[in-house]
């Protein structure tokens, strides 16, 4: 049993109450909603006669549904109109903060939150989006939860959830030159399994998580869902003070210190006990790739796929079922598949540093003929500094189509979406079968470097040797 671990302190200090079923009733220091899961629950609590317990504690805003191109309402999609018309009526009925275009803080709500400085260490976050893991990038215990959880929460500011086993997942050593965040933890969804953390909560660590800078770390948290764990957790450090220092929704001057004392003191123990670990060599990880339909069917680049006698026996029926939709050949490998969208965006890497890095590697370049490429800020504030940065502009002359906020291609609840069998390079976390909109479109996980490097291709390619002057 883990013991000493900021998963099991955190847990401890919000726990009000065990349930007969097993399960431990959790106060919930910040409720994230957005246009998509929130309707039905606010609907079930007013059938119920019940008002939002901590509307202090809950923000909303829209980001799953909302297009990217043409905002002017009412939505050419009723579906959507309504969608953000019910949200911005339950928000402003129960007095809950509504982060819309009039607010010049809308985004995707993974993005929104952190950025406002609304996520802390020590806290319970959850949300009716499976990417709320993304907030354990600061040291909180961050949760998806289903529509009936978000009534829950929204009547009581409580949610029921089992308790987890706690797995230290840690990466040593430097990062080798193309290899980003991106490629850290699609290499380790590959090496634990879709299904490896199921039951765990991941506290990832080590030299590599040390070095990474929040946005970095955010992006490593938000696809711990993807592994399987309920929970992906980064220890706060100096870095996480750092980042928050000044943020709008951080404490004042004069609660800082204290503030500050606590965030860092929900750290794991030097002596705590973890359920299991895993240690991983950083020096293995190699620009990362997906060739399947869910995220752990990955390949280093310059790796061939595999064959169906290199995988285990219960792997193999999936491998057949997604080579034949990818349209892929096992033994093959990647390089040189061509490619028909290219998009940079999402809760995973829509923020400004992917963008920055993405603008730097692609200054010279021109997307190829045939490529559609979309960049989708994650947020007002990212494309506002995007826009002071000349990044946007940058992204323009390199044949990008600039957005505005939302999680747009992700998966396509709006009209940025695949057509057909269309192959898209990702920055996004999810390769499902039809996840971008097409019931036989095909999408590729990879890092914004590895997307831009396609885009200019129009292949895929290894962004080590097409930006390697």
């Amino acid at each position: 049993m883990a013991s000493g671990t900021l998963f099991n302190k955190v847990w401890a200090a919000h726990r009000v109450a065990q349930l007969e079923d097993g399960r431990d009733q959790l106060l919930v220091g910040l409720h994230l909603v957005h246009e998509v899961t929130s309707p039905q629950a606010f609907g079930m609590l007013r059938e119920m006669g019940r008002k939002v317990a901590f509307p202090e504690r809950t923000f909303a805003t829209v980001d799953h549904i909302v297009p990217t191109k043409d905002r002017q309402r009412p939505f050419a999609d009723s579906l959507a109109e309504s969608m953000i018309s019910h949200l911005e009526k339950n928000t402003d009925d129960s007095g809950v903060r509504l982060f819309d275009d009039q607010s010049g803080r809308q985004g995707v709500v993974h993005v929104v939150g952190p950025e406002l400085g609304l996520t802390h260490p020590g806290m319970v976050v959850c949300c009716g989006d499976s990417h709320t893991s993304t907030h354990g990038a600061f040291g909180s215990i961050a949760f998806g939860i289903g529509t009936s959880s978000v009534r829950d929460v929204l009547a009581t500011g409580t949610m029921a959830v089992a308790p987890l086993r706690v797995r230290r997942v840690v990466v040593n050593g430097e990062l080798g030159a193309g290899v980003y965040a991106k490629d850290v933890i699609l290499h380790l969804i590959r090496r634990l399994g879709v299904n490896g953390g199921t039951g765990f909560a991941y506290e990832f660590a080590g030299t590599t998580i040390a070095a990474m800078d929040m946005e970095a770390r955010m992006t490593v948290c938000n696809m711990a869902i993807e592994g399987g764990a309920r929970v992906g957790y980064i220890n706060p450090d100096e870095t996480t003070v750092e980042y928050l220092r000044g943020k709008e929704y951080a404490p004042g001057v004069a609660d800082w210190d204290d503030a500050c004392a606590y965030w860092l003191g929900v750290a794991s123990d030097p002596g705590a006990i973890w359920d299991d670990e895993v240690v991983v060599d950083a020096a293995e990880i190699a620009p990362t790739v997906t060739w399947g339909i869910n995220p752990g069917q990955a390949v280093a680049i310059d790796e061939s796929l595999p064959m169906a006698a290199e995988l285990p026996d219960a792997e193999r029926g999936s491998q057949a079922e997604a080579l034949v939709y990818m349209g892929f050949e096992p033994g093959r490998s990647l390089l040189g598949q061509p490619v028909d969208v290219a998009f940079l965006g999402s809760c995973t890497n829509g923020r400004i540093s992917d963008f920055r890095e993405a603008a730097r590697l692609l200054r010279g370049h021109r997307v190829a003929d045939g490529v559609r490429a979309l960049a989708v800020p994650g947020s007002m504030a990212v494309a506002r500094q995007a826009k002071d940065e000349g990044i946007d502009d940058a992204l323009r002359e390199a044949g990008f189509e600039w957005r505005q906020p939302g999680c747009s291609m992700c998966l396509a609840m709006n009209p940025d979406r695949l057509v057909g069998d269309q192959l898209a390079v990702s920055s996004s976390n999810r390769n499902f079968k039809g996840r971008q909109g097409s019931s036989t479109g095909r999408t590729v996980l990879m890092s914004p470097a590895m997307v831009a490097a396609c885009a200019v291709r129009g292949q895929i390619s290894d962004c080590r040797e097409v930006f390697s002057g």
